[in-house]
């Protein structure tokens, strides 16, 4: 894939042969190189190539004969494949497994920002392990991401994002088998909808154009090959290209305080995974139950309800700050319920006939 020519801000890097972009919840990243292969985006991401004015994160790769287990302040262990470390001007991200032996078989060193990076990939890793390189494969792509929405007005949130035929996007947010799946398969059996994710969503606000970042230029992608082959079901990315917002009585907010919810590659069972976004109409709060109860909540009780089914780096305090300010943005600007639900279609009629 030849380099890419676009009009880039900051961050800045040296040139590279070959780079590739790709856009996820509004932030838009590079990753370059000197080998082809090095910049390939894989199956998951190739939906979200971009082409975009404005560049958020711009990643360098580079191979070393070797890298060793991090001496720096330990920040976070996930208890598998990745730790974080401090470093004086940045972070420090290593990731191990036995497949790869016992050293890191690669290493993502980037700014306090997480705007500008060296991603470091070890030969004597790769030599061992006898596998293609995926620089970007998971969970590298989520973690960069997560990290550099605590940079900006944005929050991934574990939920399933459905966006009517008018527009109108409904988010529905549970922990593991609180529903999501269900939720996803009764609306398209229901009727024509757009699934931007069925476990991962990025809600952020969507500020007003500005000269230096231009619209979303996301190719239209339609990828629905079969799930036994184990691909992903990409629809057609149409929320994307509505330009009319959703129809409820939040049609006359301020521009600058419009909520959004953006598709994210990281699929759950249904396997919906779509660089659609759309405005944000209401969150509803998954759980089993009995009768389709709507229950909306206050405030506080959605923004502790939103926290606890987030992905927020928990090791740094302004993160966590940072993050329950901009939930409070959200939940006095969309209304949120706690949805008892049944799994059948008058789940789904129950909402249809909701009315804020």
């Amino acid at each position: 894939m030849a380099g890419v020519t676009t009009l880039l801000t900051e961050p800045v890097v040296l040139a590279s042969a070959y780079s590739s972009i790709f856009e996820i919840g509004g932030v838009s990243v590079r990753i370059a190189g000197e080998n082809e292969n090095d910049v390939v985006l894989g199956p998951s991401l190739r939906a979200f190539s971009a082409n975009p004015r404005r560049l958020d994160v711009d990643i360098r790769v580079e191979w070393r004969g070797e890298l060793f287990r991090g001496q720096e302040r330990q920040l976070f262990d996930s208890g598998s494949v990745w730790q974080l470390y401090e470093r004086e001007q940045g972070f420090q991200f290593d990731f191990i497994s036995s497949s790869f032996g016992q050293q890191p078989y690669k290493r993502l060193v980037i700014d306090q920002q997480f705007r500008s990076a060296v991603l470091q990939m070890s030969k004597k890793s790769f030599c061992r392990c006898c596998r293609t390189a995926d620089p970007l494969d998971y969970p590298l792509d989520e973690l960069l991401i997560m990290h550099r929405l605590t940079q900006e007005r944005a929050i991934e949130l574990h939920g399933c994002g459905i966006v009517r035929a008018d527009g109108v996007g409904n988010l529905f947010i549970g922990h593991s088998g609180a529903g999501k799946s269900t939720t996803t398969r009764l609306w398209t059996e229901f009727e024509d909808v757009e699934i931007l994710s069925d476990d991962r969503i990025i809600v952020r606000c969507d500020e007003p154009a500005h000269p230096l970042r231009s619209e979303k230029k996301i190719a239209s992608e339609v990828i629905d090959e079969s799930r036994e082959q184990g691909i992903l079901r990409l629809r057609d990315g149409a929320a994307s290209r509505r330009s009319g917002p959703a129809q409820d009585d939040r049609t006359n907010v301020p521009e600058d305080n419009k909520i959004s919810m953006y598709g994210t590659p990281w699929h759950g069972e249904a396997r919906y995974a779509s660089p659609g976004n759309a405005q944000l109409a209401r969150i509803f709060i998954l759980e089993h139950g009995q009768g389709n109860v709507l229950t909306l909540l206050s405030p506080p009780q959605a923004i502790a309800e939103l926290l606890a089914r987030s992905f927020v780096p928990f090791h740094r305090h302004q993160y966590v700050a940072s993050a329950l300010q901009f939930l409070q943005e959200v939940v006095n600007r969309v209304p949120c319920y706690r949805y008892a639900f049944e799994p059948n279609q008058a789940a789904v009629e129950r909402i249809l006939e909701l009315r804020d």
